[in-house]
């Protein structure tokens, strides 16, 4: 049984008690009906059913009210999904961070016309900023956005797209040439049905999900499919991955969480010599630590939704101090599951050995770890020498 002793920490209401519970209740039945053999077809039965279920309403803001996102909702939904399933966490992730830049920064016509639909599962959601050449390096995308009279004509490639292939529509990030660097990039909103936008690649990795490589062909965009100012592309992305990011630490967590649950049960009722595994000391200090590693991720994944929900203008060094711990412990928390699980932790269909694998790609997407640690120790020098 999972430890939800934290919700009891105060960096919560009873709203957010309430939502991390019903969801547990709710994922462990409608979760095992979702057919996972084709991918695609997987992805579309989760965002459908979450959104029935009306749980991407936390995805993405109300066009019609004016609450903003609450991170602390994100986090207790990725978290809860990650645990019970990784493909549900992955599904529900996209369609905020794929509208995240509409929810934040989007015209009032923009939300009205993508964000109901987002919410109600109707339509799936990109978010197109990495590029074949610059990875980490955002500000230096060179997928150009031509101005062409009231219109944009973009052309370039994206690659590493999730939800590539079975997006209805993706926040595209391009250049328009203000000025160098981070300060010549805007956002666009481009449905998937646009004349030269194409699926040149899917992606097979080690963690199955729908992934691509888009090519942009002098596809064309009105401009009031761009996203805020011309030339704020750079801010809004990171604007998004403010939010974002500390959702990525939520959902190492659930994994985190999980793997713990699958070791306890095999130490206790796995026997060696006649007496149960977890009665080894050595078998005991791992078990401490992967408790420890994952209460120390949960202070920090908590922190920095807690700070951002409370106003703050950016949780950059929280978010970052949060992926950065959440994702690297995780990944030892699993390693240990999957040691103390023997040959059995390595075998296709164990769920430590499903772990293994959905762990390994949240140290690299949305800044990988060597990223966040320059992060912070930009920050940690900017505050001494301000200081």
């Amino acid at each position: 049984m999972p430890d939800k002793s934290f919700l009891d920490w105060p960096f919560f209401d009873a709203r957010h008690r309430a939502l991390a519970n019903d969801l547990d209740t709710w994922a462990k039945s409608a979760l095992d009906e979702i057919d996972h053999t084709d991918n695609d077809a997987a992805c579309r039965q989760l965002v459908a059913a979450l959104g029935d279920a009306g749980w991407l309403e936390h995805a993405a803001v109300d066009p019609a009210g004016s609450a903003p996102l609450d991170v602390r909702c994100l986090c207790l939904i990725r978290e809860t999904l990650a645990r019970h399933d990784g493909l549900a966490d992955f599904a529900f992730a996209m369609q905020g961070l794929g509208t995240g830049a509409i929810s934040l920064f989007g015209r009032d016509a923009q939300k009205a016309e993508w964000l109901p639909r987002v919410r109600d599962g109707s339509a799936i959601a990109g978010f197109a900023l990495t590029e074949p050449q610059s990875g980490s390096d955002v500000a230096n995308a060179m997928m150009a956005a031509t101005r062409d009279g009231d219109s944009y004509v973009l052309s370039g490639e994206k690659t590493w797209i999730s939800n590539g292939g079975i997006a209805d529509v993706y926040t595209v990030f391009a250049r328009t040439g203000e000025e160098p660097g981070a300060r010549g990039l805007s956002a666009f909103i481009v449905p998937a049905n646009s004349p030269g936008l194409t699926v040149v690649e899917r992606l097979e990795v080690i963690a199955p999900h729908p992934l691509a490589t888009l090519r942009f062909d002098d596809v064309r965009v009105p401009e009031t499919a761009r996203i805020g100012d011309s030339g704020a592309g750079f801010k809004i992305a990171m604007s998004v991955l403010d939010v974002f990011r500390s959702s990525v630490a939520a959902a190492a967590l659930g994994f985190a969480r999980r793997a713990l649950d699958e070791a306890l049960t095999r130490v206790g009722t796995r026997h060696v010599q006649g007496a149960p595994l977890f009665d080894l000391q050595m078998v005991q200090g791992h078990i401490a630590d992967m408790a420890l590693d994952i209460d120390a991720s949960a202070l920090l994944v908590y922190r920095a939704a807690w700070a951002k929900d409370q106003g703050a203008a950016r949780v950059t060094r929280e978010a970052a101090m949060a992926k950065l711990f959440s994702t690297e412990q995780a990944q030892q928390v699993i390693d240990r599951a999957v040691q103390l699980h023997g040959g059995d932790g390595v075998r296709k269909g164990q769920k430590v050995e499903e772990l293994y694998r959905d762990i390994r790609a949240l140290r690299i997407y949305e800044g990988a770890s060597d990223v966040q640690r320059v992060i912070i120790a930009r920050q940690a020098m900017a505050e001494h020498l301000g200081g």
